[in-house]
Order: structure tokens, then C-alpha cells, then sequence
């Protein structure tokens, strides 16, 4: 199954939005999106989803349902950034659960950590930079693995893929929350309209970065399509795979067992 954001082993190309690139020069454009955005990152996702991520990440986290127990759990939520998902789930888990938040960026690591230390989960949330597509971690040692609105940004998602399998214990979970193919007649429209010609309006007006919101829109466009993902999923070993579109697909909630 194709992928049009990947390059495979043997291609000397990948996509940066619309535009080929080396894949060696791809993950440098792309932190330096972030690095741009970073401190205005809910801006970025208030503009990318006319405030409906903030919804999104409830119900990621409410199917998600991590354990509210005393047992020990322990999450990585890969390309987390800000710390939004590590810190909801935080708030609404056992005292024993813990997350490991790993993010390429430090700029955007760095806002993470300021926004742990404020709600003073320092003890519960760690923070590490590192590759989606080599993590620094051993196998099995996570009991779930997510990542939130930052696959379509890795080089080989099938690397990326490989490397949340590996490091789940059997029995682990993998969710991803991405947005995704609008599946509803005229939403996909006015979706497309927004996209293309209000969002990277919005970004200059709002944090003077027309480039970087341009460049979001159109890799959300080059991503796969759901089913087309799921079938990635499936490809390097997760079971029980399943999806959700939510706003009518304008994003979808992705799922999957080690077993």
C-alpha cells in the first residue's frame, strides 16, 4: 500500500506540503516549523481547527481510557509537544499512572516542560527529546503509545509505525489522532476553502508565519487517507485495528493492539 507522505528505502525524495525534497532536508523543515510555532502552538491548533482539537483530545483520551486504579501504567506520547495529551491524561488517571512525553523539538519541549512544571505533574510526566522514528526507549516497556496531530509529520511513517509497536509491551495500545479525509458532501468544500485560503491568512495575521501554516495545511492533504492508514497500522504487526472520524473526518482517531 502506497504511502504519499513516506519515502520508502529506496527513494531519494519525500514531501515537505506539495514540495519534493531530500528526505534528509524534510525533518530539518519541518523543525523548523515548530520551532517557529512553538510558542503560539494552541493558536496554531485553534487556527488548524476553528478550536474543535481541544474536543478532539477529550474523546482521544476518553477512548483511550487509561486506568483510574492504583495499578502502574505507563504511557509515551510520542510528538507531544506542549504537553496537551500528557497532561489530560495525567489529570484523568490512577495516581500511578505515568507519562513519558518525547518530541523532537526542544523549543516545543520547552513549553511542554514550562506547562508540567505549572500544574506540578513534574513527578508523573517526563519530558525527552527524540526521533519518532528511533526512539530513545527499550522494547516493551510502555503499556500505550499516542501521538496526537504529529505522524503526518515524521519522514518514513512506516519507521515511525515499526518504532510504536516495538516499544509496547504485548498487549500495549497504539492510538494516533490526526486529521484526516473530510467524508461529508460539502463540509469537504468549505474545509478545502478554509484550509487553503483562510489558514495561512490567519497565521500571518496571527503570528506573522504564512509559510508555516501553509505548510501544515498542505501536509494534511498529502497524508493517507483512513483506510489507507489503518492499513499501515496493520502492515508492521498491530491487531484489532480501528478508526473514528470525528467532525465528519475532518479528523479521525486511530487504534490498534500489540498482541
Amino acid at each position: 500500500m502506497s504511502d504519499p507522505v513516506s519515502a520508502s528505502p529506496t527513494d531519494t525524495s519525500a514531501t515537505f506540503g506539495f514540495e519534493t525534497v531530500r528526505p534528509e532536508e524534510r525533518q530539518a523543515k519541518v523543525n523548523g516549523v515548530f520551532a517557529s510555532v512553538a510558542e503560539n502552538y494552541d493558536l496554531m491548533n485553534d487556527l488548524m481547527s476553528g478550536g474543535l482539537h481541544r474536543l478532539w483530545k477529550q474523546d482521544f483520551v476518553a477512548w483511550l481510557a487509561p486506568p483510574k486504579g492504583q495499578q502502574a501504567w505507563r504511557l509515551l506520547d510520542v510528538a507531544g509537544g506542549t504537553g496537551d495529551i500528557a497532561l489530560r491524561v495525567a489529570s484523568s488517571a490512577g495516581p500511578n499512572a505515568t507519562i513519558d512525553l518525547c518530541d523532537i523539538s526542544p523549543e516545543m519541549l520547552a513549553v511542554g516542560q514550562r506547562r508540567v512544571d505549572k500544574a506540578g505533574l513534574y513527578e508523573r510526566i517526563t519530558l525527552t527529546e527524540g526521533n519518532a522514528e528511533k526512539l530513545p526507549f527499550p522494547d516493551r516497556c510502555f503499556d500505550a503509545y499516542t501521538i496526537a496531530f504529529g505522524i503526518r509529520n515524521v519522514t518514513h511513517l512506516d519507521r515511525a509505525l515499526a518504532e510504536a509497536h516495538r516499544v509496547l509491551k504485548i498487549g500495549g495500545r497504539f492510538m494516533c489522532l490526526e486529521f484526516s479525509e473530510v467524508t461529508m458532501p460539502v463540509l469537504d468544500r468549505l474545509y478545502d476553502f478554509h484550509s487553503f485560503n483562510v489558514i495561512p491568512a490567519l497565521g500571518q495575521l496571527a503570528a506573522g508565519d504564512r509559510a508555516s501554516y501553509q505548510y501544515l495545511v498542505e501536509s494534511i492533504r498529502r497524508f493517507p487517507k483512513q483506510e489507507a492508514f489503518a492499513g499501515l497500522i496493520r502492515d508492521v504487526g498491530f491487531e484489532r485495528v480501528s478508526y473514528r472520524n470525528l467532525t465528519g473526518g475532518v479528523a479521525a482517531m486511530h487504534s490498534a493492539w500489540k498482541i
